[in-house]
């Protein structure tokens, strides 16, 4: 699936109630999802445990940038595949 399709899905799941909540209210969710990855990183947990807090980061972090009219994956290629990666040795001048 490309990010775009999983931002399609996560919208049509999860938008109106997004929408509701409105975007401070969502980053909030989004924030509390990133202390518990950050919490089971910091705990040695298991790696399928992790991989269902990544995904669960990353569909908030798809919310917020729907709500915010964010093409998620437009904006990362146009950020670090059109013109290079931002900050990366081939990119500083000599």
């Amino acid at each position: 699936m490309q990010i775009h399709a999983f931002q399609k899905l996560i919208e049509e799941l999860y938008l109106a109630k997004d929408r509701e909540r409105g975007l401070p209210g969502t980053y909030m969710w989004f924030m509390e999802e990133v202390g518990e990855l950050t919490r089971d990183l910091r705990r040695g947990a298991d790696r399928e445990h992790l991989a269902g807090e990544f995904a669960d980061v990353f569909a908030w972090l798809v919310s917020l940038a729907t709500m915010s009219g964010i093409d998620l994956e437009r904006a990362a290629l146009d950020k670090y595949c059109a013109g290079g990666v931002p900050g990366h040795a081939k990119d500083r001048a000599p």
